[in-house]
């Protein structure tokens, strides 16, 4: 995908620096040599694109911070324009990816694998860059020192694109034909560049070798090799011509009194914006409509009303005409190669994803706790309702849509409460919900949360909003929300009961035996723990004929959020889920977010402690269930038994959180066991797992307005 080319000169200017500790370098007369394919002659013929560029650098970061995620070392950078996570991954399969949340872009060396493990060295030296390219176009990006213990490092491929390509590159080695660098080699430097296919912007990627030296190209592998005696020593300088999001600060994002986790009031920085929030670096460096409302559920006893009202309106923004939830953006350069593909030109108009079904039934819950519980969205209410999108609608009606798909969609299960009528994944699709791996759901069609938690809750949000008289200048004549209360009741009775599992304790003793001897754990303490009562819990999901999925799962965490379940409910349910691994879910190391210990061998395969969603702790489902514990135990019609049990649980609970404290902030975690103990792993960074975690993911903040109950709370 490379065209190799060398520079015969280069002149460099370097410019008195300017007050605030700006320098500008004007680089000019880059000339260069054509692809590795072409011969010489054509090579000296063809114009470097990398003439006349100009190089300005930012000191005083608002955000500089690290983290150390096994062998992945991260380093999160923003100045202005600039925002990048440089992630550099130590091992015998290193690479260096710089992630930009401007246009979800990147820039990546993948190095081939080597027999000796090589480490990548802190970065010290960091500073934010723009240039501008021969177009006029100004790109901004991150110039760092590296340092790596390795003798040689070979370049398997640089991939500099979107950031959905970079991931398509990581899971099957492939790169859209149409992507094509130009390389650069002069002296101790290399340079991979590309113009963006529409021509907008662009990518630029440049190695400088200060300790040890560089060669390659003209089709021959790139080689860094370190000098004799000396550690290998780089300067990167990554950059990226997407359009730059509007950075919202920490001190615009926390309520007065705040006094949170510093670290995680970092990363949440890092991840938000004016435009929209994002899901987690590096790998989801863009808008995720799920992430966002959970995440400003769960975060919004500490955030500032702008926050939370920007972070909805990049929801609502998203709506489909019909009032469906986004799921995800495809954009920039990624959404250019869509639009090339499926009707043949270079647009880069956005390209939303609804295929996902659960999000639809998240927004009216989550507007009503802020609009009817919440003290400024109390206050702010019409105004938020008036506000518009930027095609001119007011918030209120494109909301109305949403309701509208939600009655729409919920009636015909209300008028006739028979599986057949519940809610489906789309399609022939295996996902739609937060366990969007193709096996999460153990390949049922019907998914538990969504039917039994989502759509009563939502349409229970609906009758609160339509009974306030805040939607009154919004609805005109169409009544339909009146049904909202009537079809609510109908499934919070009937629909959880077509995924209850019910096991005699032999049934479980059983399978509880042969499941632990399956994946060599103990099952000591779970044998000790099982009763001579039945055993119910509800299915992760059901299969295409309604039959139930017996899949144990941590989306219990959903209804204690956003329902009010019986004493009786709350007392098997919660007890249950927290029973030690494999009987429940609580292992020493966190709850796990599914347990296959009831399932058939078949399924059991897909649900491993190396699978995405299978036997592996989540941070957020944690915090989920946190919450939801800590929501129920404010009720004043729960019985006292009840209560004591969810106390019990909840100490059961923080004891594991704060266990594995320095992995809260990750997308999720693994474990292993030996000589009778688990031990927390780091999930992506061994060989059988099937992806990897992100050291920075959005609902992995949710803890800054969490407190375990043993200690001062957060917010004054």
């Amino acid at each position: 995908m490379s065209k190799s080319h060398v520079v015969n000169k280069e002149k460099i200017s370097v410019i008195k620096p300017l007050t605030l500790g700006l320098f500008i370098f004007v680089v000019s007369s880059l000339s260069a040599c054509t692809g590795k394919d072409k011969s010489t002659n054509n090579s000296v013929q063809q114009e470097s694109k990398i003439n006349t560029i100009k190089t300005e650098l930012f000191t005083k970061p608002e955000l500089n911070f690290s983290i150390l995620n096994g062998k992945i070392y991260n380093k999160f950078f923003r100045q202005g324009k600039v925002a990048a996570h440089t992630l550099l991954t130590s091992g015998t399969s290193p690479r260096l990816i710089v992630a930009f949340p401007a246009g979800n872009s990147g820039v990546s060396l993948w190095f081939k694998s080597v027999d000796k493990a090589v480490q990548w060295q802190e970065i010290n030296e960091i500073v934010g860059i723009s240039q501008q390219n021969e177009h006029g176009d100004l790109l901004y990006g991150i110039r760092a020192q590296l340092t790596t213990t390795a003798k040689e490092l070979v370049v398997e491929e640089a991939v500099l694109s979107n950031v959905r390509v970079l991931r398509d590159y990581m899971h099957n080695r492939t790169v859209p034909s149409a992507i094509q660098n130009e390389v650069v080699l002069k002296d101790n430097s290399i340079t991979w560049y590309r113009d963006r296919l529409d021509g907008k912007g662009g990518y630029k990627l440049q190695v400088d070798v200060l300790h040890g030296s560089v060669a390659g190209g003209h089709g021959k592998p790139v080689v860094f090799t370190a000098a004799d005696n000396e550690p290998l020593t780089l300067r990167l300088s990554a950059l990226s011509g997407d359009e730059s999001l509007t950075p919202i600060t920490k001190s615009e994002l926390f309520v007065e009194g705040y006094n949170g986790n510093p670290l995680s009031q970092n990363i949440l920085a890092f991840l938000s914006y004016k435009e929209k929030m994002l899901a987690g670096s590096w790998r989801f460096s863009t808008y995720f409509g799920r992430d966002t409302l959970m995440s400003v559920r769960l975060l919004m006893p500490v955030l500032k009303s702008a926050v939370i009202e920007a972070s909805l309106g990049s929801v609502i923004e998203r709506l489909a005409d019909n009032g469906e939830v986004a799921h995800e953006e495809d954009l920039a350069e990624f959404a250019i190669l869509r639009h090339m593909s499926e009707v043949g030109n270079k647009t880069a108009s956005p390209i939303f994803d609804y295929k996902m079904i659960d999000d639809n039934f998240m927004l009216a819950p989550i507007v009503a706790e802020y609009l009817l519980e919440n003290e400024a969205g109390k206050n702010n209410a019409t105004a938020f309702l008036q506000r518009k999108t930027l095609d001119g609608k007011r918030y209120g009606d494109r909301l109305i849509e949403n309701f509208n798909f939600v009655i729409s969609e919920t009636t015909e299960y209300a008028a006739n409460p028979e599986v057949g009528n519940l809610i489906k994944l789309r399609g022939d699709l295996d996902v739609g919900e937060w366990r969007d791996s193709n096996e999460g759901l153990g390949f049922g069609k019907i998914p538990y949360n969504v039917n039994s938690i989502f759509v009563p809750a939502s349409l229970s949000a609906i009758a609160r909003l339509y009974s306030s008289g805040l939607l009154t200048d919004y609805i005109g004549d169409d009544q339909s929300l009146k049904l909202a209360k009537n079809i609510s009741k109908v499934w919070q009775e009937k629909a959880s009961s077509h995924f209850k599992v019910t096991l005699t304790s032999q049934q479980v003793r059983e399978s509880v035996t042969q499941y632990a001897d399956y994946i060599s754990v103990s099952d000591v303490a779970s044998l000790a723990a099982i009763e001579e009562t039945p055993f119910s819990f509800y299915a992760v999901s059901l299969d295409s004929q309604g039959k139930p999925i017996p899949v144990l799962n941590s989306d219990y965490g959903f209804s204690m959020l956003f329902t009010n379940p019986s004493s009786k409910e709350l007392e098997s349910t919660v007890k249950s889920m927290l029973l030690p691994f494999p009987l429940g879910l609580l292992t020493p190391v966190g709850m796990v977010v599914a347990n296959p210990v009831y399932a058939d061998k078949e399924t059991q395969k897909y649900f491993t402690n190396s699978h995405y969603h299978g036997t592996v702790i989540w941070s957020w489902q944690q915090a989920l269930f946190a919450a939801g514990l800590e929501r129920q135990l404010l009720r004043s019609d729960l019985t006292v038994n009840t209560k004591k049990i969810l106390l019990d649980v909840q100490i059961q609970l923080w004891d594991v959180i704060n266990a594995v404290k320095e992995v809260s902030n990750s997308e999720l975690w693994s474990w292993s066991f030996m000589d009778g103990e688990y031990t927390m792993e780091r999930f992506g960074q061994r060989n059988n797992d099937l992806s990897e975690s992100n050291a920075a993911q959005l609902w992995s903040t949710v803890y800054l307005s969490i407190s375990d109950p043993s200690e001062p709370s957060v917010t004054k």
